[in-house]
């Protein structure tokens, strides 16, 4: 059992954790072992996300001064809380396990300041991740580049075929 000040230093630290991170997602994990709950969390560190399983009690105190504070009333029976700057990768991992196993339901979340429900955490859930928006964007952006270095690299006599083959069509 905790002490008194043992108490304060953790919701002070999960305060913390509420208020310096962009998204909260919530799940109930009833009927989990700890194996399964293992493997969870190391997914989850592995993105730099905390899974934080906490007394609802204390987890309500926590939020009580954050701009999370909707969150309390989701806070009822087993639940856990997935705290990180990353929602879409919170969102992806928590739906993939999810849907390996039924045990975990996700039953809200937090993100841009505003309260989502179950099939808004699902949606971005399908969104790309950062990672795979900047290779995106990456792709598009060198695209043109490699058609150009590919032109002014190609042998002259291809160069003079395109530039006769421009000319005839203007002259049509």
């Amino acid at each position: 059992m905790m002490s008194k000040e043992a108490k304060k230093v953790y919701v002070e630290e999960l305060k913390k954790n509420f208020t310096a991170n962009e998204s909260v997602m919530i799940a109930q994990y009833q009927g989990l072992n700890v194996n399964e709950l293992d493997a969870l969390r190391k997914e989850l560190r592995e993105k730099g996300i905390l899974f934080k399983i906490t007394k609802n009690r204390i987890t309500k105190i926590a939020l009580k001064d954050t701009p999370k504070k909707d969150l309390e009333k989701y806070f009822t029976g087993p639940t856990a809380a997935a705290i990180s700057s990353d929602p879409i990768s919170t969102a992806k991992i928590l739906t993939k396990f999810s849907k390996s196993n039924s045990k975990l339901k996700i039953i809200a979340g937090f993100m841009d300041g505003k309260v989502l429900d179950e099939k808004e955490v699902s949606i971005i859930a399908t969104l790309p991740s950062l990672e795979e928006a900047r290779a995106k964007i990456v792709g598009i952006l060198t695209s043109p580049a490699q058609k150009l270095v590919s032109i002014l690299l190609a042998p002259g006599s291809k160069i003079a075929n395109l530039a006769r083959a421009k000319s005839l069509k203007t002259n049509s």
